[in-house]
């Protein structure tokens, strides 16, 4: 049986070709369409899709109020549609804090080579968040696809020279967690789908003297990171920004990589400064990627990191966190019951690389308890 899905937006030649790209999916198919806000939430009430997709701009009640609407009456998934600007990252990341999972650029051609990739993203990410069990009790996907990226390219560079020793990660909160008595230099986050909302949780309950210098790789439009790293410093006591290249690391200060580029390190890990690099590489999917931040990570700061996996597609962030494991630090993955993709931390858990898997929210607590500070 397909999954139902409700088409959102005030266009209707977005309507339809949305809704065509959809249902060209066996897999899928187009319940009906709603032309505003108020459409949206009535019929997602009476319809029940499996998702849908919301437009921002709308007559009459706008996406973001929709959204909040919905998840109070009829909890959904929901993809969102954006503008790749200034203000529409703000919008978009104000739809995710309400409850949205994933988004996408309106002209979403602009995240693939050609039309045929275009529409193949839209099903993929439509598809993901409709497989997504029992919303509200489990934000849960299962994924080994690798989706297409807003830099989209093809193959991810394989390391094949680490081996890691088999473990199973061991599922725990942050009240049972033993701590380690390991020194770290750095915490270094990776995520994707629903790392949004996932970084936000974490990084507003660090207090101001947080200990360590902080790196985060969230697959995101160069558009949108500068607006998110903004949101979350307004939100958290420890300083967030969109790093810079030259900039040193500084403890309790977060730096986000700039979307579109790639962020390496350099110097002594007492020291260390970050280098943003250009990158039309066709050999890494993401740009950002967290292979690449992960992999220089271990190269300048060997086994002083803690490393996390957070909720989102594919496995970028696998082969790094190898490298870090190799030099003798720390990978952490988020359980698949709090993800709302379960794929880039399934990729570190099931091979060993993982040696932890927490709930979203004892991150927070777990961390601040292995470094020992109160």
């Amino acid at each position: 049986m397909a999954y139902k899905v409700l088409v959102v937006d005030d266009s209707s030649f977005f309507r339809r070709r949305v809704s065509d790209i959809i249902n060209s999916d066996s897999n899928l198919t187009v319940i009906d369409v709603a032309v505003n806000g108020i459409e949206a939430v009535k019929k997602a009430k009476e319809l029940k899709p499996d998702v849908i997709t919301m437009d921002i701009e709308m007559p009459l009640l706008n996406g973001i109020e929709a959204v909040k609407q919905i998840m109070a009456s009829s909890p959904t998934s929901i993809l969102m549609f954006s503008s790749l600007t200034h203000q529409g990252a703000k919008s978009t990341l104000e739809a995710l804090d309400a409850g949205a999972l994933d988004f996408l650029p309106k002209k979403f051609n602009e995240i693939a080579k050609t039309s045929s990739d275009a529409g193949s993203v839209l099903k993929q990410r439509v598809l993901e968040l409709a497989q997504k069990k029992s919303f509200g009790v489990s934000r849960r996907i299962k994924s080994t696809i690798t989706p297409l990226s807003s830099q989209n390219t093809r193959k991810k560079p394989s390391i094949t020279d680490v081996k890691e020793p088999q473990r199973t990660p061991i599922k725990t909160s942050s009240s049972k967690h033993k701590v380690s008595g390991k020194t770290y230099k750095l915490l270094a986050i990776g995520t994707s789908t629903g790392g949004p909302v996932a970084l936000q949780k974490i990084l507003t309950q660090f207090p101001s003297d947080f200990p360590l210098p902080i790196i985060m790789v969230q697959h995101m439009p160069a558009a949108f990171t500068k607006a998110f790293a903004s949101r979350l410093n307004t939100l958290c006591k420890i300083t967030v920004k969109e790093a810079e290249n030259g900039d040193t690391l500084k403890p309790g200060c977060a730096y986000l990589a700039p979307g579109g580029k790639q962020m390496v390190f350099e110097g002594k890990d007492n020291n260390a400064k970050i280098r943003i690099l250009d990158d039309d590489s066709p050999r890494i999917s993401f740009k950002p990627s967290v292979d690449v931040s992960f992999g220089s990570a271990a190269k300048i700061f060997s086994d002083g990191v803690l490393g996390i996996i957070l909720t989102g597609m594919g496995s970028d962030g696998r082969e790094g966190s190898r490298m870090l494991t190799s030099k003798g630090s720390t990978i952490w993955s988020q359980d698949e019951e709090s993800c709302v993709v379960y794929g880039m931390p399934q990729a570190v858990a099931k091979v060993g690389i993982s040696i932890l898997e927490l709930p979203l929210l004892d991150f927070s607590k777990a961390i601040l308890k292995e470094l020992q500070h109160n």
